[in-house]
């Protein structure tokens, strides 16, 4: 392999990478992303990102560590836990105005803590009826969702009553029962790059987009709004408010919920 300057190494490595795993990190912010792969070269002994990739083609512990912190797996239950409030009182009674069949996407879902609040949050509004689709582009992360269980620190935001309804406590673990799991999906999907389904009520992007550039994040966005259906609702984290939401054609009841506007759909109080 050719030696390449510190000034390439980092655009080479992210060629590797985008061949590799479809995830494209020249979307991602430059300066924040290069400084975390370096990082975690040099905790491996690498002198640079061509050593750090040789790294990472032959530990595929290594390999799935990086894709852990490239992809930021960081999360709880009801994450801020007064803007899912929000959502369950404002947001998902309009959302039943549009249908009794609420279809919904947790979009970069990491280990599953989010899918699982949404379906909380669903099955308390029942008889209505939902399914959730929970993607994310790690599949080691995936793997985790699926299985269901949570750390303490990821249950702090869960009621006492919650947990015993929808949790069995397995020592200092918490198992998600299965009811809680028959409807949702979880799926590998990219989203910078694979197709994205549409019919959506409700989609939830929080804390996925930090780190892309802007344009990555318009195309993201614009995206979501064709996604949605009139009424629907993009539900979006505490630092990523959507400024030119206007000329996506959102608008916006409440901070960090961007509505694809319908004829007749009553306001957020």
């Amino acid at each position: 392999m050719k030696s390449m300057s510190v000034t390439d190494d980092y655009l080479w490595f992210c060629q590797q990478v985008l061949h590799k795993t479809g995830l494209d990190l020249q979307q991602y912010k430059r300066p924040q992303m290069e400084r975390r792969l370096r990082s975690m070269a040099e905790r491996v002994g690498a002198r640079n990102l061509e050593e750090y990739w040789v790294v990472l083609q032959r530990d595929s512990e290594q390999f799935a560590y990086f894709l852990d912190r490239i992809t930021i797996n960081v999360s709880e239950l009801f994450r801020n836990p007064e803007k899912f409030d929000e959502l369950r009182q404002l947001i998902l009674p309009q959302l039943r105005q549009l249908s009794n069949s609420l279809k919904v996407w947790s979009a970069g879902c990491s280990y599953g803590a989010e899918p699982y609040s949404l379906a909380i949050l669903l099955e308390e509004m029942r008889p209505i009826s939902y399914q959730i689709l929970a993607t994310d582009i790690d599949e080691t992360i995936l793997g985790k969702a699926r299985e269901g269980i949570f750390a303490p620190e990821d249950m702090r935001n869960v009621s006492p009553e919650w947990r015993q309804k929808y949790f069995v406590q397995q020592g200092n673990r918490y198992q998600v029962k299965p009811e809680l799991k028959r409807n949702i999906t979880f799926r590998k999907h990219n989203l910078l790059a694979d197709p994205f389904d549409s019919g959506f009520h409700l989609i939830v992007c929080r804390n996925v987009v930090i780190y892309f550039t802007e344009e990555a994040k318009e195309r993201l966005y614009i995206r979501f709004y064709q996604s949605l259906v009139p009424g629907g609702v993009l539900f979006v984290g505490s630092t990523e408010r959507i400024f030119n939401y206007r000329e996506i054609g959102f608008e916006m009841p409440l901070s960090f919920f961007y509505r694809k506007p319908a004829p007749g759909l009553r306001k957020a109080a």
